[in-house]
């Protein structure tokens, strides 16, 4: 494991650069700052906005997912159907001397070591008890803590005047995709399989936010809903990803206390069942190459299964794709999820909206099937203004599902209306089916942005020769290119000016810099992680020739000032590589 003082002091070092070039720092500092909430500054903003631009054209641009942006504010009844009003809450304890506020499970994963997977699943009482012998207290005045209780995470409001009309910010930007399903499959030709990808605020009311970038309350999340036939679930893109290779925790490793790690192909991982579904698969090999990309060799990644206690409400199957951190250990950056169909069935029974989706069969089918059929007389008088409502919800619902829940508990919950056996009739009837109807299963890759800017970080940050660079792949780097004239005075300066300004007509994000001396200036521009530094001297007023400067191995090659854009597009797409941008050059 690495020295502790020396992780610790890494991340304090990237923590002060970031704040000091501005990359990011807390939020509202003059006013003593809040914790959980984060300003980019202008390198920071770049570096994020160049990440989801990868996003983009991964999934957007070459996999021709769609992509939506819906609103932050979601009205209670979108949250009430997706079960996040009963589900997302975490266990909170309080000071009885300071009134400060903690994660209790964080408190004995902090101070008793009690591994996630444990204190995840204990419920209050255990909590309590948990705490009381371990004799954790209050990490700010040493107070007793009071009684572990449950705190909805997610910001309740109003919307308008009227006290009534309550929403919430949204947690996370799937639900804003699920209630627009049924425009987004016309928009998909009502085809299936396809996908819809939301890049947006969320929010959370974390207890004790810590972690930084790591663990915010307000966030910035991507969340990627693909929707397939669950009787034809092949992934049509998996020969592209079979035989990348997965480093798996698997959940019955957990359970028996193994840290074992199981490495796999894709092909292997689903061949053994350890991944459920294909699609789910191949999402997380995606999410495994762009991590790489962001600078985490694969060596340093790996999925951890969630078990059943950890999984979200929505969830059958998940993943969460971690990297190891130096000061944290293995940190959570994406989640992958298997939703079935849960979402769409919810919002189906809350809103009374069919969004089933009908498949043409090849040839009609003949067979016999269970029908509902709704009794105005016996539901007028129990739902009164709601009846035509239910009686519309109960025609379009599960009718086996139905049955078997009559059968079981002698009702059925259609949203939030309980109907009982007197209020329908379930008919079997003979129909020939051209097609059938049903809802689409999900699966679902999220991940949020700001862990990739903080993986993109610490990845990047070394020190050569006691001095700092930030080496970020090329193509997410705030700055693409520093020009910069070797002194400031015989025409230099006009000269590399011309220069800076053909290249921003080109479309490269280019600095200028002319303070100080030229070693100084190629070390801020390191510090900051700009990959090229073009220099212009006195043999540029001769031949047009610029000295190119690569960030990481510090090589130089000369090139000449016609050549650069074309050159420099090149390099940037990942085409040539630097030693191709010129000839060798020793200044």
């Amino acid at each position: 494991m690495p020295n502790e003082t020396k992780a610790t002091d890494k991340f304090t070092i990237i923590d002060e650069l970031a704040r000091r070039r501005g990359f990011f720092w807390q939020s509202n500092d003059i006013y003593g700052g809040v914790a959980g909430f984060a300003t980019y500054g202008p390198l920071g903003a770049k570096l994020k906005q160049n990440i989801e631009r990868k996003l983009r054209e991964l999934f957007v641009n070459k996999l021709g997912i769609l992509e939506i942006e819906s609103p932050i504010i979601t009205p209670a009844k979108v949250f009430e159907a997706s079960g996040h009003v009963d589900h997302f809450k975490e266990p909170m304890v309080e000071c009885l001397k300071c009134k400060k506020r903690f994660r209790a499970d964080h408190l004995l994963q902090e101070f008793a070591k009690i591994d996630e997977s444990e204190s995840e699943k204990m419920g209050l009482k255990e909590l309590k008890e948990a705490i009381e012998k371990h004799n954790i207290k209050c990490s700010e005045c040493g107070g007793t803590l009071g009684e572990p209780k449950l705190f909805l995470t997610m910001f309740k409001t109003t919307i308008g005047p009227y006290s009534q009309a309550i929403g919430y910010g949204r947690p996370e930007a799937a639900q804003g995709i699920f209630v627009e399903f049924r425009r987004l499959y016309e928009m998909a030709r009502e085809k299936l399989p396809f996908g819809v990808l939301q890049i947006g605020h969320a929010l959370r009311n974390e207890i004790s936010p810590r972690q930084g970038l790591i663990r915010l309350r307000e966030f910035t999340i991507v969340d990627l809903e693909f929707f397939f036939d669950p009787e034809e679930p092949d992934c049509l893109l998996l020969k592209d990803v079979e035989n990348e290779k997965l480093h798996l925790f698997l959940a019955e490793a957990k359970l028996r206390g193994s840290e074992e790690i199981t490495d796999v192909t894709v092909k292997e991982a689903l061949r053994k069942g350890y991944i459920k579904t294909e699609w789910q698969a191949f999402f997380m090999a995606c999410f495994q190459k762009l991590v790489e990309d962001l600078g985490v060799p694969a060596e340093k990644q790996r999925f951890i299964e969630k078990l059943p206690w950890e999984r979200a409400h929505y969830s059958i199957q998940s993943f969460d794709q971690q990297f190891y951190d130096e000061r944290w250990g293995w940190t959570e950056v994406s989640g992958h999820a298997y939703r079935t169909d849960y979402d769409l069935k919810r919002h189906m029974e809350f809103s009374g909206q069919d969004m089933r989706v009908y498949k043409e069969y090849e040839k009609p089918v003949e067979r016999e099937q269970l029908v509902i059929k709704p009794i105005m007389a016996r539901l007028g008088p129990t739902f009164k203004k709601d009846a035509a409502a239910v009686a519309k919800m109960l025609s379009k619902a599960n009718a086996e599902e139905i049955k078997v829940s009559i059968e079981k508990s002698g009702h059925y919950m259609l949203g939030k209306y309980k109907v009982l056996p007197e209020h329908m009739e379930i008919q079997r009837q003979k129909v020939v089916e051209r097609g059938r109807r049903f809802i689409p299963h999900v699966v679902e890759p999220s991940v949020g942005s700001d862990r990739l800017v903080y993986v993109a970080l610490e990845y990047a940050y070394r020190v050569k020769d006691d001095r700092t660079l930030l080496s970020f792949p090329r193509d997410i780097a705030p700055i693409q290119i520093g020009i910069y004239p070797l002194v400031s005075k015989d025409g230099l300066p006009e000269k590399a000016s011309e220069l800076h300004e053909m290249l921003l007509d080109e479309g490269f994000i280019v600095d200028y810099d002319e303070a100080g001396s030229i070693g100084r200036r190629y070390a801020r521009a390191d510090e900051i992680g700009i990959p090229l530094g073009i220099t212009v001297d006195y043999d540029t007023l001769k031949d047009n020739t610029v000295t190119i400067r690569d960030r990481d191995s510090w090589r130089q090659v000369r090139s000449s000032i016609e050549a650069l854009p074309e050159l420099l597009c090149k390099y940037f797409k990942w085409k040539i590589n630097f030693e191709d941008l010129g000839k060798p050059f020793k200044g």
